[in-house]
């Protein structure tokens, strides 16, 4: 069976036609009301290509199939079948594919070559009050070490160089199979493969933070000095109603530690405004504490209640829409200029980047200092490239590479580069 990747609908071939296609499967989110409505849309839209003959049947699955699946059923009697998340299987046989040893079929890569998504586990013990995700996903389930040594073997061997280890909370890794912590000795682990150059960590739980993690990230040189920690406040009164098994004085702490222990880490987290118990006085904490510690990466979101969880029961979702809507944007506000003050402050330096694409005359790279799709770029100009590599180099040649580049200009969220 020929398996297309594709965000177009209908399907494209690769010269941009529209092809029909037999099976449409499609993945989707029901953690955010943004998630869930541009999931619904998709869906939508392959229902209308469905109609106009563009695809014979269409098939539903992931978190939202999971947590809506009899409303759905109700409401979209056009589409074929709904899988949750667990139902890999069923949605293989829907397929036509029939008895699949799934272990056996490889890793089918979404990305460009050179870098890949390392999933370490599934679900989550945690149970922040405006959180669904342990709704969906379940409790939290390691995978055994040596399983993700071997994915990431063969995900070398096929040419990645660049893995970005992800969980709901990879700083809990280990607990369930062996009882102890063990992110930090699995990084060393994944550091020996021949082949990984870099190793980025995300999804970071701040509460039981292990410190063993900080020294191996300080001194191993193949992982990245960047960490995806979301703190979603800074209130102790909020934090607490969110449930995060940590207060004001302790999120404080653990970033002073991590700033100490791993001189020149860059910071990435997430912070949520608007929750039932933040009023004026607990948001100009977070807006304080964020100016203090002048995040390199912030993110936000605006509270939005999510059906069957603690804070849905507990509290009345009572800040209107518009003040939230007036803290995120005060908030963006204040991190953009802490963003554009410390992108200027690398103007002049030298830095090791991957190259991940070349368009319009332009090289797109990435430092160990941006996580894609989330993170700014480096923009590389071609013409350093041929002044350096000479007039008969192929730009293409270079996607998926590492090069040192020159920083020469930034605004709030890109750089400007030359090759050196």
């Amino acid at each position: 069976m020929e398996v297309v990747v594709s965000d177009e609908l209908p399907v494209h071939d690769a010269d941009g036609k529209p092809v029909a296609v037999d099976a449409l499967a499609i993945n989707t989110c029901g953690f955010i009301n943004d998630a869930r409505e541009e999931s619904v849309n998709t869906v939508l839209a392959a229902i209308e290509a469905k109609k106009a003959g563009w695809v014979k049947a269409v098939y539903v699955f992931g978190c939202l199939s999971q947590r809506y699946r009899a409303e759905l059923r109700e409401e979209m009697p056009e589409i074929d079948g709904f899988f949750g998340v667990f139902d890999n299987e069923d949605l293989l046989h829907a397929l036509g594919v029939g008895n699949v040893a799934v272990q056996n079929t490889g890793r089918y890569l979404t990305t460009p070559g050179h870098y890949a998504y390392l999933k370490i586990s599934e679900g989550c013990n945690r149970r922040c009050s405006y959180c669904s995700i342990p709704y969906i996903r379940g409790a939290h389930v390691s995978v055994p070490e040596e399983q993700i040594l071997e994915e990431a073997r063969l995900l070398a061997s096929r040419g990645v160089k660049e893995l970005i280890v992800v969980a709901q909370d990879t700083t809990y890794y280990g607990l369930d199979l062996y009882g102890e912590r063990r992110i930090a000795p699995l990084l060393e682990k994944l550091s020996g493969i021949a082949g990984i150059e870099w190793i980025r960590l995300h999804y970071s739980y701040p509460a039981q933070f292990p410190k063993d993690l900080l020294r191996v990230m300080a001194e191993n040189t193949k992982i990245c000095k960047y960490l995806d920690i979301p703190l979603q406040h800074a209130s102790g009164k909020v934090l607490k109603s969110m449930k995060r098994e940590i207060d004001g004085v302790q999120t404080q702490k653990i970033v002073d530690r991590i700033r100490a222990s791993v001189p020149g880490i860059a910071l990435r987290t997430t912070m949520i405004v608007g929750f039932p118990t933040e009023d004026s006085r607990e948001f100009g904490k977070l807006l304080s504490f964020v100016r203090k510690n002048k995040f390199e990466r912030l993110g936000a979101f605006t509270y939005s209640e999510e059906e069957g969880t603690w804070g849905a029961r507990n509290y009345r979702d009572t800040v209107r829409p518009s003040t939230k809507q007036k803290r995120y944007d005060t908030l963006m506000e204040l991190q953009s200029g802490i963003s554009l003050a410390w992108n200027m402050g690398r103007t002049g330096s030298c830095e090791r980047v991957i190259i991940d694409s070349f368009s319009d005359g332009v090289f797109i790279a990435r430092s160990q200092y941006e996580s894609p799709e989330v993170d700014g770029e480096i923009l590389v100009s071609a013409e350093s490239f041929y002044k350096r590599f000479g007039k008969e180099a192929v730009p293409l040649h270079f996607i998926g590479t590492f090069a040192n580049v020159r920083i020469t200009g930034a605004d709030e969220y890109d750089l400007s580069a030359e090759f050196i």
